[in-house]
């Protein structure tokens, strides 16, 4: 497969500077914000918290706890509705008026001061996950089981319509090389690739002019969707393929985003927990989109209204990109970790399509860059024939939509496997 060449639509915010969003007065924080396990809350109700302060952690190891956005008091731990309008455990904060943060105190340390267990710790306390929408905890990620030999600083961002990590990748280019020489430290890797695709050549160059003092690779790839998908991104540079139920780390690789590099060059120098993302708010129903730096908690409508709000015409809210995102259906939802983008678009560029039975025409097969058969796959799916999504291997799909792109009758392909997932999912915690 080569890939999809996409509309891109990045022409709305890519040269747009990101800007610090506004404080916000109100705060919902799910307690589980990573993939993995839930935090369980360490304050209560009335409790005071300062901003930076750890307020959810658990002891198991698939997780990242949580940290307090904004200086304020807990209103409320309560079961609030997520993106997907399922209930889950959150904190809500309200921020006290006149009480301003202290500020975090820096660490003046650098990064081949840090030991490998060391920086695994700062980041684990720091909460910081995946932030390229996979939201895995990176101290996991950075406690391999098995030797490495190369870090993947993925700069791709193939996506249509985001440039948050395009904006980073201009404006903080030296954190994002110290993350990646962290991130590599901690694993004990002596190779790091950064991958950048080849529509951000004013990137390129500023990474360029800063590698001299560090002994990274900086490699120029075709703007290409789903590129900046791991296993594809592995495949691409090294030539190297991710085994079928299996991880990078299996071939000694680990992929890190390019905001959580610079994240972890954050908390190493700083201190910083993870309280804050960029966030590109753009599409065809946004007045004015922007890149903002915005506080993880904010709710869509606080961050729309200071892109002007929405166009009159505005028809779907969608976190995340086109391809990969997920439509909301209120503004009230917060900003998570893995909030990356988000995106409006009116009625014209909305358009919904009913879908028709399949033609068996083969485009999703010749389109799904792991080498899966989407046709069956939404069969067996329909059919709920589990031991038939397992044997055909539903657990590789990496839900890019490239399938369901390529598709003349519009079925809802990707919808059908995540549905199928969960219940799997389902039926295997069920089965322990």
């Amino acid at each position: 497969m080569s890939g999809l060449r996409l509309k891109e639509c990045k022409e709305l915010t890519e040269r747009l500077p990101v800007q610090e969003a506004a404080l916000p007065t109100r705060v919902v924080l799910p307690l589980q914000q990573s993939l993995g396990c839930p935090n369980d809350p360490i304050v209560n109700v009335g409790d005071e918290v300062a901003e930076g302060q750890k307020i959810a952690d658990t002891q198991k190891t698939v997780a990242a706890p949580l940290h307090a956005p904004i200086s304020g008091r807990i209103i409320a731990i309560d079961n609030l509705p997520n993106a997907c309008q399922y209930p889950v455990a959150s904190l809500v904060i309200e921020a006290i008026p006149g009480r301003e943060s202290q500020g975090l105190v820096g660490s003046h340390w650098q990064v081949d001061e840090f030991t490998p267990e060391q920086i695994r710790k700062v980041v684990r306390e720091a909460g910081i996950v995946g932030l390229g929408g996979a939201t895995f905890p990176t101290h996991v990620k950075l406690s391999p089981s098995k030797p490495i030999d190369t870090v993947i600083i993925n700069g791709c961002e193939c996506e249509p319509y985001i440039t948050a990590d395009h904006r980073l990748m201009l404006e903080r280019p030296a954190e994002l090389l110290e993350g990646a020489r962290a991130i590599a430290r901690a694993v004990g890797a002596e190779n790091i690739i950064v991958a950048v695709e080849n529509n951000k050549q004013d990137a390129v160059q500023v990474l360029l002019d800063h590698n001299k003092n560090h002994n990274l690779k900086i490699v120029v790839l075709p703007s290409i969707y789903p590129q900046g998908g791991e296993k594809v991104l592995i495949r691409k540079l090294l030539g190297r393929e991710v085994p079928s139920g299996g991880l990078p780390l299996d071939i000694g690789v680990i992929v890190n985003n390019v905001g959580t590099a610079v994240a972890i060059a954050d908390a190493l120098k700083t201190g910083r927990p993870l309280i804050k993302r960029v966030v590109t708010i753009t599409g065809s129903g946004v007045k004015k989109p922007r890149n903002l730096l915005a506080r993880i908690g904010t709710s869509f409508a606080e961050l729309l209204a200071q892109c002007g709000g929405i166009t009159d015409d505005a028809a779907k809210i969608i976190m995340g990109g086109p391809m990969t995102g997920l439509a909301v259906a209120s503004l009230d939802m917060p900003v998570v970790k893995g909030t990356n983008c988000l995106l409006v678009l009116n009625q014209r560029d909305a358009r919904d399509y009913e879908e028709k039975g399949c033609i068996r025409c083969g485009r999703c097969v010749r389109a799904c860059p792991v080498g899966l058969l989407p046709n069956f796959l939404a069969d067996f799916a329909k059919l709920r024939d589990y031991e038939k999504l397992v044997d055909y291997h539903l657990a590789d799909c990496i839900e890019c939509g490239c399938c369901a792109y390529v598709c003349p009758s519009r079925i809802y392909l990707v919808q059908y496997f995540k549905g199928a997932k969960q219940e799997l999912k389902t039926r295997r915690a069920v089965c322990r």
